[in-house]
């Protein structure tokens, strides 16, 4: 079969225009000079914030008798901490309220069993603390410190700050250290986070509220504060 001269040209200047379009285009950038980095930056602060739960525990055969000695124990305790809520300095709120019932090794159900708890919370250390000593219808069932809102918000700025100073200085002595003259900022991610506040619980704190209905003796300790930075510079 014979090929017309025709289409032979038309072949070959389509290889040339292929060719000539192939050469035209950039070469992709090679992804080099890149670092990847990671800086953190930890400030101590006394934590401010103090919460107290309090808990009471009622049985007995009958579940509206158990039910209003729980309600009853709580409402009491409700009126004393009322008297030393102050906002933003001591918060008062309710918490778990539960009925169930028990049951004999027969699986019949012999009785019932309820549950109440109240949190207070807030800045004002003393006044909460003195709370243990005054409400007598409930135990304290466990004790937190922690950092207050408004605080943690101004520390972990000041972090973040530290960190990203941190982040920048290692960015500039390992670009001179690779034999860069500068760099700059690819991507990069912020992030804060506050140590989680440890609880004080069981009969330690039990005893305290039990032996001579004193207030509750306050050492809240320190708390930290942590920025991380982490991300990739392109040296240049």
């Amino acid at each position: 079969m014979r090929i017309p001269p025709s289409f032979c040209a038309l072949a070959v200047l389509a290889a040339l225009l292929g060719a000539a379009h192939a050469q035209q285009q950039p070469p992709a950038p090679a992804l080099s000079g890149v670092l990847s980095l990671t800086a953190t930056a930890t400030i101590e602060v006394p934590k401010d914030l103090m919460s107290v739960v309090f808990s009471v525990t009622r049985d007995g055969p009958d579940s509206g008798a158990v039910q209003t000695q729980i309600k009853q124990a709580l409402d009491a305790a409700l009126a004393e901490a009322r008297k030393a809520a102050k906002p933003g300095q001591v918060e008062v709120q309710t918490g778990t309220f539960s009925l169930s019932p028990r049951y004999s090794q027969k699986g019949v159900i012999n009785g019932w069993q309820g549950t109440a708890e109240l949190r207070v919370e807030g800045r004002d250390m003393p006044a909460i603390a003195g709370l243990a000593g005054k409400i007598g219808t409930m135990t304290v069932n466990r004790v937190e410190y922690g950092i207050a809102r408004e605080t943690r918000e101004k520390v972990e700025q000041e972090a973040a700050a530290q960190a990203i100073a941190a982040f920048r200085a290692k960015a500039a002595s390992a670009s001179k250290l690779f034999g860069y003259a500068d760099y700059t900022v690819r991507e990069v991610n912020v992030s804060t986070n506050e140590q989680v506040p440890m609880p004080y619980r069981g009969e330690a704190v039990m005893a305290m509220k039990s032996a001579d209905a004193a207030p509750l003796p306050v050492e809240a300790g320190k708390g930290t504060v942590t920025a991380v930075v982490n991300g990739a510079v392109q040296m240049k």
